[in-house]
């Protein structure tokens, strides 16, 4: 497997509920480096243009709503098949198909309110990052 990087989101409702460190150690325990991170609440433009690919689908709004109620923890993570390693991490978008021991089944509330954003391809992974950090920022 390839050296990859993607991008992870610690969503609004981890936050709120203080779990930034018990997810981050996850990612860390399982072998991906951090190489980019910081906290901060997305705008309504920000979070718009970063779920633009869902503009159609009927819970676009509601994502977009949530994911600007509060601060979020946006992340660069490095390793071995990182973008597979990271979603396999986080577990099933809806936390009741999630695996034991994975982010969602543990800390999620819902489907809608499921902790983490993982990007789903190495391509999409190059995009995501580029819209949260600048090349400056990510540091290995």
């Amino acid at each position: 497997m390839a050296n990859e990087r993607t991008l992870s989101i610690i969503k609004p409702d981890a936050t709120a509920r203080n779990l930034t460190g018990k997810i981050i150690d996850k990612f860390e325990s399982a072998g991906l480096k951090i190489v980019a991170q910081k906290r901060t609440r997305w705008t309504q433009d920000q979070a718009e243009a970063f779920y633009a690919v869902h503009k159609e689908r009927p819970f676009y709004g509601d994502l977009v709503a949530f994911m600007t109620s509060g601060p979020i923890v946006m992340q660069v993570l490095e390793g071995e098949g990182a973008v597979a390693k990271n979603r396999e991490i986080m577990g099933a978008t809806n936390p009741a198909d999630a695996d034991k021991g994975t982010v969602r089944a543990e800390f999620a509330e819902n489907i809608e309110r499921n902790s983490v954003h993982g990007s789903d391809s190495v391509e999409n992974a190059a995009a995501e990052i580029a819209l949260c950090f600048e090349d400056k920022d990510i540091v290995g």
